[in-house]
């Protein structure tokens, strides 16, 4: 990395202007090999407006940014070529630079040398896409808090505590000689990680919170087959994402997607008709539809009005006992159909009131019909109002765990804040206590990348885009 300058496109293709980034200690020098104005002993933080040659030809004219290391968003020299957006114009700066000695960027390279440099820690940097994937106000927020460092700010008072703890107790090993000398009071020890095992503990409850912001609330769609689950997904997310057939058993596997309704993401996921069969390939959809169920924060229930009797009676012990603690929408399909019926409306709403007073007590119920835009519309209406929507206006200032690399890392420094704690109250020696906590400062450490591997900097960076 220290003798390598990196080039790529930053922008996204198809706009009016287009912007090449690159990075690294030749980077001035290699871009006046394709600029005609010198930019060498240029103050920093400066704008040249001038021309790419290309073969003593006039490619475009351009304007050429200049940052100089360390102030730079990588810490190095830095470049930005901003030209217009034509994908010939950028593919042919990017393979002039190469010919004068770049190479090119791997994804997220950008931003790892940031990371190396110093520029940001390693949670930062993953705020950094994050922020670009960002579709939502509240998950822009948790973003933005995270890159500007309230969340490393937050880690590392709770990793100091834990260096401060270790350092004393490691003071009374330098001195064991000496038993009457005690430097950690183990009343105050024990209630100081008692504190941070309590904040640990809050930080992974917020997880569920955090990843429902950043990948959409999760919405399992659940009933018979043909009850209509994949005509109200692909009219609630707008596309044709699921097949629709008459042929019962359609779906076997899990489709899923992401829309913002009023600021929230909702991630509307359909599931294979719960029936009994035996098909392999169906069961096993199946058995997925009943993960998912588990997984899920909001339930809609599809029932074919047509065959609302043998519905309930079918699949109410199979979903019902999964729908504690969740938000269970009742969604009685096919309406328009079942009116015209024998059992008509009223019998309808007669078998949807007795079913629910087998539900959960805030369970809601829409009679609808799928192919109706406006049907369509009062069942959208419906999932804002099953939200707390002042944790989502919050998220601006809470510091909320959206990451699972994240999240794993807490649940190990949890553990040995709890053995730590164990072996305060069996009277253990500091030398075992002191190794416990630093497992614990190990762990926190890990997120914000003071302890990294190269295993686990390229599995991060590899998810980002090029050019950043």
């Amino acid at each position: 990395m220290e003798n390598t300058t990196i080039c790529a496109i930053s922008t996204a293709p198809e706009g009016a202007l287009g912007i090449v980034r690159v990075s690294g200690p030749k980077a001035i020098e290699i871009t006046e090999h394709i600029f005609d104005r010198p930019l060498k002993n240029r103050s920093a933080n400066t704008i040249v407006f001038g021309h790419i040659i290309d073969e003593d030809c006039v490619l475009d004219e351009v304007l050429v940014s200049i940052f100089l290391a360390p102030h730079s968003y990588s810490g190095e020299d830095a470049i930005e070529i901003s030209c217009h957006g034509s994908k010939y114009i950028l593919q042919r700066c990017i393979e002039l630079l190469i010919q004068a000695g770049c190479a090119m960027a791997e994804p997220g390279e950008f931003t790892k040398r940031a990371f190396l440099n110093g520029k940001m820690d390693l949670s930062q940097a993953e705020a950094v896409a994050d922020l670009i994937t960002s579709s939502t106000k509240a998950s822009h927020h948790l973003a933005m808090n995270q890159m500007r460092g309230n969340y490393s700010m937050a880690l590392k008072n709770l990793r100091d505590k834990l260096l401060h703890l270790t350092s004393l107790l490691e003071l009374e090993l330098d001195f064991s000689d000496h038993e009457d000398l005690v430097f950690a009071d183990r009343t105050e020890l024990t209630k100081i990680a008692t504190d941070i095992n309590k904040h640990i503990a809050q930080l992974l409850k917020s997880f569920r919170f955090g990843n429902a912001i950043k990948n959409g609330i999760p919405v399992a769609i659940i009933g018979q087959t043909n009850a209509g689950k994949s005509t109200i997904l692909n009219a609630l997310v707008g596309e044709e994402k699921a097949i629709v057939s008459n042929i019962h058993g359609t779906t076997r596997d899990i489709i899923e997607d992401v829309v913002n309704i009023e600021g929230i993401p909702f991630r509307f996921i359909d599931t294979a008709g719960l029936r009994n069969t035996t098909d392999t390939i169906e069961r096993l959809g199946i058995e997925r539809s009943y993960v998912q169920l588990e997984k899920a924060d909001i339930v809609l229930w599809v029932i074919d009005a047509l065959l609302l009797e043998n519905d309930i009676q079918d699949l109410s012990e199979r979903i019902l006992p999964h729908c504690e603690n969740k938000q269970l929408v009742l969604v009685i399909n096919k309406c328009d159909l079942a009116a015209d019926t024998p059992q008509g409306a009223a019998k309808i709403k007669e078998s949807v009131e007795k079913l629910l007073k087998s539900c959960p007590k805030e369970t809601r119920k829409i009679m609808m019909t799928a192919h109706q835009e406006k049907d369509i519309s009062r069942l959208q209406n419906i999932f804002p109002t099953l939200i707390d929507r002042t944790k989502f206006e919050g998220a601006t200032s809470s510091i909320v765990v959206t990451n699972l690399r994240h999240y794993d890392a807490f649940n190990r420094a949890k553990k040995s804040i709890e053995q730590a704690l164990s072996a305060l109250h069996l009277g253990l020696s500091g030398e075992l206590i002191s190794e416990d906590l630093r497992s614990c400062i190990r762990a926190l450490s890990e997120i914000i990348g003071e302890v990294n591997t190269q295993e686990v900097l390229s599995n991060i960076f590899s998810k980002f885009c090029i050019g950043k």
